[in-house]
């Protein structure tokens, strides 16, 4: 007989001040932040850390549901890559969120989003998940004809090298003429 033993993570408590100075969060923001974080934290495991259930809750109020976009961006939040977000990983990637960081830096975030495969370009198919999920979560309902011209569409607008894939400058340009693709990228009460 096995005996299954659950591996502890230590957990790393980094200086409000210290993320405070590799974020764009203020050490009192951080403070806060670290309040909501515990809350989101603590949900399903009480360990310090959010895990992907815990985060899709905090998101979505449904850990079970299955979502692409959480997906990718618990990915992206977990930098270290061991399947749980600690407080230095959360404040240096909510930090793209912030009011004061630059429209640039939070189009290259999007675009690392939005390439799914992680290929480095965005892909066709990669936008028709995305647009399909986004509908899906918006009870819309689209015929896949719709759905392809938008594709088309976006693609002819973006896609510049006329390759059949978007790359990070063409992406970066894109967003540089609208602005409005990112304004879902601010934290509203920050401002």
């Amino acid at each position: 007989m096995g005996c299954f033993c659950s591996k502890q993570r230590p957990q790393i408590f980094e200086d409000p001040s210290l993320l405070s100075s590799r974020s764009r969060f203020t050490a009192k923001e951080v403070k806060k932040l670290n309040e909501l974080f515990r809350q989101l934290g603590s949900t399903l495991v009480d360990d310090g850390f959010l895990n992907r259930d815990e985060f899709k809750l905090g998101l979505f109020q449904d850990s079970r549901q299955h979502s692409v976009i959480a997906d990718r961006l618990f990915d992206m939040f977990d930098s270290k890559h061991d399947g749980v977000i600690d407080f230095g990983e959360f404040i240096r990637c909510l930090s793209i969120f912030h009011p004061d960081t630059p429209q640039e830096e939070k189009a290259v975030f999007a675009f690392h989003l939005y390439d799914i495969c992680q290929t480095g370009y965005i892909e066709k198919e990669e936008v028709k998940e995305m647009i399909v999920e986004l509908l899906h979560e918006s009870s819309l309902i689209l015929t896949d004809d719709i759905i392809q011209s938008i594709i088309d569409k976006t693609f002819e607008e973006v896609d510049t090298e006329r390759d059949g894939k978007i790359d990070i400058e063409e992406w970066k340009e894109f967003a540089a003429r609208k602005p409005s693709l990112l304004r879902n990228m601010t934290i509203p009460f920050l401002k």
